[in-house]
This record gives structure tokens, C-alpha cells and sequence, in this order.
């Protein structure tokens, strides 16, 4: 059994509010500073940088897993992780289709920017990236899961775009097996408001915006390997595996 210092939830200068110093490159070398093992570049509702991200993260050393946070229908954003390459791009296309057209306007929302595996922005995304999907939380897990991969509720604690903030509640036809917390003070609270949260792996991620956010060393993740196939199967397991400080 392996514990890794992990991040998976960082935004690139993709996502119209990451910083345009997000770039592959430079998360990748920022979790090296850190230390990380393990991390995931999730931008909202594209996996476009995801090639440049993996390419950095095999320089530096670090475990990439290719990612997305997702907007569904109601507004509830969600992780969605990958197994290769491959399938997240296949997963972009899909959802690319899926996402409420409405065109970027810089100057108020930021730049969406996409980067090459030099480090150097070659095209932009012109439609809006934080906009929501008609993809409905429901029907999610079995959608991702249809690529191979893994998703769960982002940020449960934060006061917009969560799972318990736009619904108010776990549905129980629910079957993630891992939610996102951004305070673990507040977990014993939410866990007696829904009891569901018992059986998952409740991770601490970054959610990063800016390069100084990515997350320190502290809590780690315990996989059977450190490989994607290992992170995604220990995500699946649920509370059984568990993070330690």
C-alpha cells in the first residue's frame, strides 16, 4: 500500500478564473516544488490542456490523471477523472456538445487558454467554459463510468455550485464512492445531515486557481500502486481505503 501527497482538483488557465501563469508547465512544477505524487488538472467542462499537462507531469516526475470539473444541468459541479488520456478526450468531445453556448467575453470572465506541449498558449476556447452542461448530476456516475473513469461532488462545503448547496441533499439512488471536501473541520456536520457520506473517501483537494494555491504535503491518499489505474481503483473502494494525515 502506497500514500500519496496528491491534488486533484487544479485548474489551468483554461478555466476562464485560473490565472494565466496556470500553465501545464508550471502546475507541473509547482506540485514538484510541493511534492505531490499524484495530480489532476480538472478544468471547467474541457480536458483541452490535458495533453500538455501529462507531458509536464511525466518531466517532472509526477503522476498526472486526466480530468474535468463538470457543470451538469442543475449547476452542481462535479471532479471527473479518467484512466486514459485517451477516454478524457473522447469525454470532452462528448461534453463539448452538451455545454449551454454562450461566447466568452474576456474582459469580464478571463482568458481560456490552451497550451501546447511547450508551455505556450496556441488557442483559446470561445465559448464559455463556467457555463452549465445538460448533463444532469443523476445520470453522471453512469456516464463517466461509461469512459472508465471516476467523478465526484466537488467542494460539498462551499456555499455555491456544490451537491449539497444546489440540491440540499445526497439523492439516494446516489452511488459516488468519494466526495470533496474543502474544510475537514466540517465533516463530522455533514455527515450527520447525510449519513450517505459515511461509506465515501472524503478527499482535501486545491481547486487551485493560482500557482501558491496548489495544495502542501499533509494529507495523503493510500493506493494499492501509484499509477492512475491504482488512484481511480482506491476511488472506487471508497471509505475503505481512506486519507491520512
Amino acid at each position: 500500500m502506497k500514500r500519496l501527497e496528491y491534488d486533484l482538483h487544479i485548474h489551468s488557465c483554461l478555466s476562464p478564473c485560473g490565472d494565466d501563469d496556470m500553465t501545464p508547465g508550471n502546475i507541473a512544477g509547482m506540485a514538484a516544488l510541493k511534492g505531490l505524487d499524484v495530480i489532476a488538472v480538472t478544468d471547467h467542462n474541457s480536458c483541452k490542456n490535458c495533453p500538455a499537462v501529462l507531458h509536464f507531469a511525466e518531466k517532472f516526475g509526477i503522476l498526472a490523471i486526466p480530468g474535468m470539473e463538470l457543470c451538469t444541468s442543475e449547476e452542481v459541479h462535479a471532479v471527473c477523472l479518467f484512466p486514459t488520456l485517451l477516454k478524457a478526450m473522447e469525454f470532452d468531445a462528448y461534453v463539448e456538445k452538451k455545454l449551454i453556448p454562450f461566447p466568452n467575453n474576456v474582459e469580464i470572465f478571463g482568458k481560456q487558454l490552451i497550451c501546447n506541449k511547450e508551455d505556450e498558449a496556441i488557442g483559446t476556447v470561445e465559448n464559455l467554459l463556467i457555463n452549465s452542461t445538460e448533463i444532469s448530476f443523476d445520470g453522471l456516475w453512469d456516464l463517466v463510468r461509461s469512459f472508465g473513469g471516476v467523478m465526484f461532488p466537488a467542494h460539498l462545503d462551499k456555499n455555491a455550485n456544490s451537491l449539497l448547496s444546489n440540491l440540499g441533499f445526497v439523492p439516494p439512488d446516489s452511488r459516488f464512492t468519494a466526495a470533496e471536501m474543502r474544510h475537514l473541520n466540517r465533516l463530522p456536520e455533514l455527515v450527520r445531515q447525510n449519513p450517505y457520506l459515511e461509506k465515501c473517501l472524503i478527499l482535501q483537494n486545491s481547486d487551485a486557481h493560482q500557482l501558491g494555491d496548489i495544495k502542501e504535503q499533509g494529507i495523503t491518499l493510500e493506493a494499492e500502486e501509484k499509477s492512475v489505474e491504482g488512484i481511480i481503483a482506491s476511488l472506487l473502494k471508497g471509505r475503505s481505503m481512506g486519507i491520512r494525515e
